[in-house]
């Protein structure tokens, strides 16, 4: 099975230059597996104004025409989105096949500043061409019993988009400290750990680096997007231990 990961340009407001975004992205890979960052569909942005407006309930028309712009696409895709349930907002990657929402995984440790968002109390897996995966959300990783519950459930892979655009202080500060700690999950749990995040700037002072990238289960970063460029990173994961590549 082979799984790809996306590094994007950051997003906002705009679900119909994101569904644009993923479809290029999906015609142009043989991945079976497609993951793209955090809350890519309507962007990152946790104010309050822009939560509401952009939430969207995963069983509302207006997801299911979204739902309708990806039913032709091969690959089965993990998708950041902002969700509404309810009065509730969630920060949510929804798993879709051919059109159909297999399920989804709500962020269960959310930063100070993302208070808006109500946590996540699950960690479900799912199947792709007999590979199991779970998800974990960014800040998630920060957390070793978040990638042990998808463990604990039976998965061989862990993913984990993300969405780091930073103040460009805190973006350096950063830049070199995610693969550690992600490295830790996976030598911890055993998984392969593969990320997607974006890349490039918001005015006026912030900065994303990254990183999108894969990580076997020793720890070892095998492969990655580079800094400040969009593009695929992918990983064959086979019945044995698997080889990864970009």
């Amino acid at each position: 099975m082979k799984v790809a990961a996306c590094q994007t340009a950051e997003i906002l407001g705009d679900v119909d230059a994101a569904v644009r975004v993923v479809r290029d992205f999906a015609t142009r890979t043989d991945a079976d597996l497609l993951l793209f960052p955090e809350c890519f569909l309507q962007g990152y942005l946790v104010t309050e104004e822009h939560v509401r407006a952009a939430a969207a309930e995963l069983a509302s028309p207006g997801f299911g025409a979204v739902l309708a712009r990806l039913a032709d696409l091969r690959p089965m895709i993990v998708l950041g989105v902002i969700e509404r349930a309810g009065d509730r907002f969630h920060n949510t990657a929804v798993v879709i096949k051919h059109g159909q929402v297999l399920g989804r995984y709500r962020k269960t440790f959310l930063t100070a500043g993302e208070s808006i968002f109500t946590a996540g109390d699950d960690y479900p897996v799912f199947d792709c061409h007999g590979v199991r995966f779970g998800i974990n959300i960014c800040y998630d990783t920060q957390f070793r019993e978040a990638a042990a519950a998808v463990a604990a459930g039976g998965a061989r892979l862990l993913l984990v988009p993300a969405q780091n655009m930073l103040r460009r202080d805190s973006a350096r500060h950063w830049e070199h400290r995610h693969h550690p700690i992600r490295a830790r999950r996976a030598r911890e749990t055993g998984l392969w750990l593969i990320s997607a995040d974006v890349t490039g700037e918001r005015p006026p002072d912030r900065l994303a680096l990254g990183p999108t990238s894969v990580i076997d289960p020793a720890g070892r970063l095998v492969a990655h997007v580079p800094t400040g460029t969009t593009g695929l990173v992918t990983a064959d994961l086979t019945p044995g231990p698997g080889t990864a590549g970009r």
